[in-house]
């Protein structure tokens, strides 16, 4: 048995003030839990994980479309307690996380798709029941805790779709950059060194320095001490010719020294979109100046589908991957605050919330 109502955050739309007062918009409140189709499954969340989106989402700052009201967070991992008479994927006390866009099942992703991601217009995570259909979910690796496999949605599966997508794949031996020490950057990295390939990886403090190195990154680049990292990624790398992929999570702050790192024909992965700091070159300057100059592939990643899913969950269970949590881990009763954490920059990897009491 399970009970009747269960407790979620919803993002009511901010006044300005209330943006700027740490996500006072996450209204924590019971609602009774939704009835089971023939198709569907009742998931109990465990556990949650924040992404950048996330933070735009609970400030009112999100850039697409998204519904007042909304259950936030894409990213999360939990227990199946119920299943409609159709389901045929799933049974009670199977472990599932949700995909990102719930219809993008394989191939291209379609603009319908875009219009069923969770967190924005259809309800996400940050909840303790759930119920999806049982297309839009996936078993989570038996080497993962919940902790672990609620970050797969979204910042796993767009590593993997950076370093594995576009139909040609990260080998062994190739050169990889990766840009920091956020989840979707970690995430990259060890994939990475799984296939084969030499990782450089920027970061701002030795302490994180020294965990990149624990992960397999062959060479760290202090980008606060070396502002121009992106010509010293292409220095240090074989031949000094350039890396052959760029895990780009920057935009404006950081596309100009990832063309600088890219090899002639080499791929830059674009992934996310910070905000545009004093002094830097927006896409558009960087790309009418530069383009010519750094001929490379530029490949704009928007998470994946259930098969890529899939395909990663292979791979981090074969290769042992375990992703990186943030050492402080949150209560459900905490959940603005870990959105703080997170818009503060205090993390290193995935920032997670435990939902299940």
């Amino acid at each position: 048995m399970y009970p009747t109502q269960g407790r979620q955050y919803s993002v009511r739309k901010p006044p300005e003030e209330a943006a700027r007062n740490y996500f006072s918009s996450l209204v924590l409140e019971n609602v009774p839990i939704p009835a089971v189709g023939d198709n569907d499954v009742l998931v109990r969340i465990h556990s949650v994980s924040l992404n950048f989106r996330d933070i735009m989402i609970g400030t009112g700052t999100y850039i697409w479309s998204m519904r007042d009201g909304v259950v936030p967070c894409s990213d999360g991992a939990g227990e199946v307690v119920r299943i409609g008479k159709k389901v045929v994927r799933f049974s009670p006390g199977d472990t599932v996380a949700a995909i990102f866009n719930q219809t993008h099942i394989s191939g291209s992703l379609k603009p319908s798709d875009t219009s069923n991601a969770l967190g924005a217009e259809v309800d996400g995570m940050l909840r303790e029941y759930a119920v999806f259909n049982e297309q839009g979910l996936v078993s989570i690796p038996d080497n993962l805790s919940m902790e672990e496999a609620s970050t797969l949605p979204c910042a796993g599966v767009t590593a993997w779709n950076a370093v594995n997508g576009g139909g040609r794949g990260i080998r062994a031996g190739d050169t990889v950059l990766t840009q920091g020490t956020g989840a979707v950057s970690l995430f990259a990295a060890q994939f990475a060194v799984a296939a084969g390939a030499q990782v450089i990886s920027t970061t701002s403090s030795q302490r994180k320095e020294m965990m990149l190195k624990k992960l397999g990154a062959k060479w760290t680049i202090n980008y606060s001490e070396n502002p121009k990292w992106g010509s010293q990624a292409k220095v240090v790398s074989p031949g000094g010719l350039g890396v052959d992929y760029v895990i780009e999570i920057g935009g404006p702050e950081t596309i100009e020294q990832s063309l600088k790192a890219v090899k002639m024909k080499g791929i830059v992965a674009t992934i996310g979109q910070r905000s545009k700091q004093a002094g830097a070159k927006s896409d558009k300057e960087v790309l009418i100046t530069d383009a010519f100059k750094y001929p490379c592939t530029m490949r704009r990643i928007m998470v994946g589908s259930r098969d890529q899913f899939e395909e990663m969950n292979k791979s981090i269970a074969a290769n042992n991957i375990r992703p990186v949590i943030d050492e402080r881990v949150f209560a459900f009763e905490e959940a603005p605050m870990a959105f703080k954490h997170l818009w503060e920059q205090h993390h290193t990897g995935n920032v997670v919330i435990r939902v299940g009491r």
